[in-house]
């Protein structure tokens, strides 16, 4: 078998995220490459949690919808997910909680006999899988010395008495591959990617409300060791959030925000204040399915317009969507680096597939960032905060810099930042916002702001954007196609999408939502598709189910 598809199921609270996380790691170390998506309900407690861990030789982005181990901490998980099973599943459950045909494990005894919490459970269905697919106990128990910080011998103790208890099933022994090229790659999730991306481009202060899916990159930042020398803080709300970034901005200190698109609507006033006050920051939008609340802990990608639009008035802002881990590595570091170069807000927009779910991150395929100094006042008086360039970058100084008064404002103002109302002056610095665009509009045009992959000469195309650049990959090698993904969405990489597009017979637009946001945009540059297929249930695209719908239009 070259890959392999593991669901593990439970009731929420019980710690199925961390269990997925252990599949995920058991098979990254040997050697697979691994992609883990991970559904859950907005409940603290109850519902049904579920991971899908798939495994294969080579780098995937995408779960398929059938499985070859089912791991069932209850019945919920048999129900729920045998339309998953095909001839050769093997299924693992609970057999305290469960009644079915598989390997039956007592694991509520099991952990009550080793003095181990309830919890533990999930570590004796991880490793009755092990020992069902011929993984070896050395492997798990190595994992869960990393994974399990607290409670490690009585979850060694779990783990023993469960993997003993399981016979090998031969027709599903898992044989690890040729050892990787590259060797192991680490596994993470877009989060986390962000972060470090963040953290390589001088992050010194991170500001966030806890909103599903940036929560998780709150805590990530929060649990960084103090030799980071980043500043973490919790506000009480998302106008605080902002307002407090904004603070450090104006002190010198490279901050970026965190939120999703409720929490985003309430920082929009602050948003547009750096527009006009001129103060870099980067917003970490996590997209989630509204309006309202909506579905709070799924997918979407419903926030392109509102990204590029913010705001009230006319400024400049740098918008991004990556789609992978590398990208958020590579535009996390970026939008920083852009943000203090031309001092305006930037908006890092991507969804909770990219945030929570799991994948390798391979730094070899990562360009080298190109080097974007800000401009720094060089100490001649009288400094000017908004100083008219030809470039409408003026000369950076914070506060307590000798001699120079550093005054912002969010109302029309002078050069020195005073209020003014002088229809020549408000002239003046409104374009002087703008022109600020012309220049990062040209530094861009050296980077990967269109990714084009698959097919170079095919003549069919998938156009998709965000995390959906994934799936679309997997079924682009698979039915050789040409794949092509605007990265940067403003200001617009016109050109460059259309060099990517050039010779195109027919183009698919694959997106994560109901009214065609990519499809819109493309039109103001007319670029029209031929076919679009869109997806709004907040599910990812399983691997399988894309291929079949780019067949049908097709």
């Amino acid at each position: 078998m070259a890959e392999y598809s593991i669901l593990i199921g439970g009731r929420a609270g019980e710690g199925l995220n961390k269990a997925g996380i252990m599949l995920a790691r058991i098979m990254n170390g040997l050697g697979y490459r691994v992609f883990m998506y991970y559904d859950y309900p907005s409940l603290i407690r109850g519902g049904h949690n579920f991971s899908i861990i798939r495994a294969a030789p080579h780098r995937i982005f995408s779960h398929r919808t059938g499985v070859d181990f089912l791991l069932a901490m209850n019945r919920d998980t048999l129900d729920l997910h045998a339309h998953r099973k095909g001839p050769g599943t093997v299924v693992v459950f609970n057999s305290d909680a469960v009644k079915a045909e598989g390997i039956g494990l007592p694991l509520a005894q099991i952990a009550k006999e080793e003095g181990a919490p309830d919890i533990a459970r999930n570590t004796g269905i991880v490793a009755g899988f092990c020992a069902a697919a011929g993984v070896p106990f050395g492997v798990l128990e190595a994992t869960l010395r990393k994974e399990i910080p607290r409670g490690l011998e009585s979850n060694l103790g779990v783990a023993k008495r469960a993997f003993s208890e399981v016979t090998p099933v031969p027709a599903s022994r898992i044989e690890p591959p040729p050892p990787p090229v590259g060797g192991i790659l680490p596994f993470m999730t877009g989060n986390e990617a962000a972060g470090l991306g963040l953290l390589a481009g001088g992050l010194q202060a991170y500001v966030a409300y806890p909103m599903t899916p940036t929560s998780n990159l709150l805590h990530f930042m929060a649990g960084l060791p103090a030799e980071s020398h980043l500043t973490v803080v919790h506000p009480e709300n998302e106008i605080a959030v902002m307002l407090m970034a904004l603070g450090f901005a104006y002190t010198g200190k490279r901050v970026a925000v965190g939120t999703s698109g409720g929490g985003f609507c309430l920082m929009t006033e602050g948003f547009s204040l750096a527009g006009m006050a001129e103060l870099p920051v980067v917003v970490m939008l996590g997209q989630r399915p509204g309006p309202s609340t909506g579905l709070p802990t799924y997918s979407c990608q419903t926030e392109l317009h509102f990204a590029a639009n913010a705001g009230q008035g006319e400024f400049t802002r740098f918008v991004v969507a990556p789609g992978d881990l590398e990208q958020a590595w590579y535009w996390a570091q970026a939008a920083l680096s852009l943000s203090w170069r031309y001092q305006v807000p930037s908006i890092f927009l991507y969804d909770k597939n990219l945030a929570e779910h799991g994948y390798n991150l391979d730094t070899g395929l990562v360009p080298p960032l190109p080097g974007f100094p800000a401009g720094t006042w060089d100490g001649s008086l009288p400094y000017h905060r908004y100083a008219i360039t030809g470039s409408g970058v003026s000369p950076l100084a914070f506060p307590s810099a000798k001699g120079a008064v550093v005054k912002v404002n969010g109302y029309a103002h002078d050069e020195s930042g005073t209020t003014t109302e002088e229809p020549g002056t408000v002239n003046r610095i409104q374009e002087k916002l703008l022109r600020k665009g012309e220049g990062l509009a040209s530094d861009l045009d050296g980077m990967p702001v269109v990714a084009a992959g698959g097919v170079k000469v095919s003549g069919d195309v998938l156009l998709t954007w965000g995390s959906t650049a994934g799936p679309c990959r997997e079924v682009g090698d698979s039915l050789g196609l040409r794949v092509v993904q605007p990265v940067v969405l403003c200001p617009f990489p016109e050109k460059r999408l259309k060099d990517a597009l050039a010779g195109a017979r027919r183009v698919v637009v694959v997106e994560q939502n109901a009214t065609g946001q990519l499809e819109k945009l493309l039109a103001g540059y007319s670029i029209l598709p031929d076919a679009r297929i869109r997806k709004y249930d907040g599910r990812p695209f399983a691997l399988d189910e894309l291929e079949a719908q780019v067949r049908e239009v097709l």
